[in-house]
């Protein structure tokens, strides 16, 4: 028994058929208007953990010095609260106590929440460069389909998000049990010493690990950004007939150009048979080319093309010179090179004034003009 498959149900989804074009700039450069672009979230958060463990390395003794010493001023300022309060605790006490120690915790955070918004903005601007928009922020019904919602639950994006999330339980797991089984004998210490030394030797453990599992995050990460650079280009690959459809946009049906630019020779020719009572004379092959010159010392140094062409053209120059008087001589070489190298409304070359002034002294001298 043969059976028989349609394969357009196996191509991807887009008019024309298969998405097997890659994308070209003006569907990149529209995607990246819509806020498409290939970016990974995991980059910047694998950079921000770094940053903050580093930063705490680097920050810590200054943050718990600083917090013990908000904490004493803190319950040393209360008895002047109350003071100023006619000795009583109220509403108004409270809320002012507390608005002053919110802002010196905030001061006192202040460089970990700049450096957090300083390595976003860079790992931003390093995946993506610098195009602000504001397109994925407008609201769209679309996305409030209960349908689209659930197809993107069972999608391959989400199974992507999926296994992404295992793989970094998983490792930061290995990271963690293996960075404590060779540190366990440290923490059973940790009960023979002073608080402060307990604090300071947790303190180091703690940002130790942290430093080791945002560098194994970092894998992760960069691994999860080939594979966004990959999935965005993927997508936006473009059928046969997306890419046609894009280059008329762009550069115009090439029928209708086809149509304007005959349109626009046969304007020229229009005017091109109207200036040749004009000439002076018609130089000819005698039946391949014909070339009309005209020459007005007033207006131009040199004899001008004000019409020219081959076969019926040629004829069709020379029919319009008998009817208006316009010698026609003959001269092949003369005929050819003008038609070659000189265009209507040009002036002939310095190299051929001898040719044509010989061919004008012979009409004028026909015509009694000299």
């Amino acid at each position: 028994m043969i059976l028989e498959y349609d394969l357009q149900l196996f191509a991807k989804e887009g008019p024309g058929g298969e998405k097997t074009e890659a994308p070209t700039s003006k569907k990149k450069q529209d995607a990246r208007k819509e806020g498409q672009v290939a970016k990974s979230k995991e980059i910047e958060n694998a950079f921000s953990l770094l940053a903050f463990f580093i930063l705490l390395q680097v920050y810590l003794s200054t943050l718990g010095d600083k917090l013990v010493g908000f904490f004493a001023l803190t319950y040393d300022d209360i008895p002047e609260y109350i003071k100023n309060y006619d000795g009583f605790i109220n509403q108004t006490s409270i809320l002012s106590l507390f608005t002053e120690s919110l802002i010196q915790v905030l001061m006192i955070l202040l460089p970990i929440f700049a450096v957090a918004f300083i390595v976003s903005f860079v790992c931003d601007v390093a995946q993506v460069g610098w195009a602000p928009t504001g397109k994925p922020l407008q609201p769209k019904f679309s996305k409030l389909d209960p349908i689209k919602g659930f197809k993107k639950i069972f999608s391959g994006r989400a199974i992507m998000e999926l296994v992404k999330s295992i793989l970094k339980i998983a490792i930061i797991s290995i990271v963690t049990y293996t960075y404590l089984k060779k540190n366990i004998n440290g923490l059973f210490l940790l009960y023979d010493v002073s608080l402060n030394q307990g604090i300071a030797a947790t303190g180091k453990l703690v940002i130790s690990l942290g430093i080791r599992m945002a560098a194994a995050y970092l894998v992760i990460a960069f691994a999860d950004y080939a594979y966004q650079r990959w999935k965005h280009f993927d997508d936006l690959k473009m059928t046969k007939q997306e890419v046609k459809d894009e280059f008329k946009d762009q550069e115009g049906d090439p029928q209708i150009k086809g149509k304007i630019r005959q349109k626009m020779r046969e304007a020229s020719r229009r005017r091109m048979m109207q200036d040749i009572p004009k000439a002076d004379v018609v130089i000819t092959n005698p039946t391949h080319y014909a070339v009309a010159i005209m020459y007005d010392a007033d207006k131009y140094d040199a004899p001008m093309v004000v019409a020219k062409g081959e076969n019926y053209l040629a004829q069709r120059i020379k029919e319009v010179a008998r009817e208006n008087d316009v010698e026609i001589v003959e001269n092949k070489p003369l005929a050819r090179m003008l038609y070659a190298n000189v265009e209507v409304g040009e002036l002939i070359p310095p190299e051929l004034y001898q040719a044509v002034a010989e061919v004008l002294a012979f009409v004028y001298h026909l015509k009694g003009k000299v």
